[in-house]
């Protein structure tokens, strides 16, 4: 086995790569607003279809497509000829990468695709080739060399055609003024998705759960509240109004300065300044309350600024945001 320096290996095939994607930033012209515009209209999915290493960059575009607020499917060419095709009609937009421009497959399908009357468009390395010359519009990826040393494993070009991909995905992105709303609602299940989407509403404790004492209730009584709804805190509450909040902290310093504190009134040890947050706020704004007052739980208001319930830390650990 031939011994390298495997790191100058590296460095040579990404600056080999960078090079390519500088060119081709150079040689993109009007042809790409074009697609992009058609693509915006798009009242159907935007079909991508690819086979072999570009069907591999077919699939992650139409992925982020997706994603991103542009609905699409994925087809492989070689799947097409048998059956996949059908899924194709006049309302959709087709995007076809083949490096070669000159898959069999893909020459195949281009009569299917010009019957159906929908319209389709190319991501090819050469724009002399077969399915350049017999599309809408062909954008060339213009790859001048391969990263590969043998000049034969597609490198330079399938990330040409990954990156033109993902520019027509942001470009479609930024003209529908999509945001990271509109994001977390295609990825609920993620934990960007979540952070994104859930608010301490769906995470507090509320109703018969929340431990509430009013600024009357002894210390001992508070202690019973506690410890029957399991959260390490009590509610001060009188006629609705927030009056404080009573936690482990609290109870650590009233046994280290009193002698006698349990037939006393909460009101005399509880913390009078409690931080709070709107139930309507997202989960994650009270996860960065909590780390920047340094503490675990928070009281949770409604619009008229009542207490209707309390979030901790755990309960944003449990969900997945931390």
């Amino acid at each position: 086995m031939k011994k390298i320096n495997h790191l100058k290996s590296a460095r040579k095939t990404l600056k080999i790569e960078a090079k390519g994607l500088e060119e081709l930033a150079k040689l993109l012209s009007n042809d790409f607003n074009d697609v992009c515009n058609k693509l915006l209209k798009t009242k159907g999915k935007i079909i991508t279809l690819g086979i072999g290493k570009s069907g591999h960059i077919a699939k992650k575009i139409s992925a982020t497509l997706s994603s991103t607020g542009s609905p699409s499917s994925f087809i492989n060419a070689g799947e097409a000829l048998h059956g996949d095709v059908g899924g194709i009609n006049k309302n959709d937009k087709v995007l076809i990468f083949s490096h070669s421009g000159q898959s069999e497959e893909i020459i195949n399908l281009l009569p299917y695709l010009k019957s159906v009357g929908c319209d389709y468009f190319s991501i090819t390395g050469s724009k002399t080739s077969v399915i350049a010359r017999n599309v809408l519009i062909n954008i060339d990826t213009g790859v001048s060399e391969e990263a590969c040393p043998l000049d034969l494993t597609p490198t330079t070009s399938t990330t040409a055609a990954l990156a033109l991909g993902d520019a027509i995905a942001v470009a479609l992105l930024e003209a529908k003024d999509f945001k990271s709303d509109d994001f977390a609602k295609s990825h609920p299940g993620g934990k960007l998705g979540k952070r994104l989407i859930t608010k301490v509403d769906d995470l507090m404790t509320q109703g018969k759960n929340l431990p509430k004492v009013t600024p009357k209730t002894t210390l001992s009584k508070t202690l019973i509240e506690i410890s029957s709804k399991g959260l390490g805190v009590a509610l001060v509450i009188d006629n609705k109004s927030l009056k404080g909040i009573f936690t482990d902290g609290d109870l650590r310093r009233t046994l280290n300065n009193e002698s006698e504190p349990l037939s006393e009134d909460i009101s005399k040890f509880m913390t009078k300044k409690t931080k709070s947050i709107s139930k309507d706020s997202l989960a994650i704004d009270a996860l960065e309350v909590m780390q920047n007052n340094k503490i675990y739980s928070l009281v949770v208001l409604d619009q008229t600024k009542n207490p209707v319930g309390i979030i901790r830390m755990h309960d944003l650990i449990e969900a997945g945001l931390v």
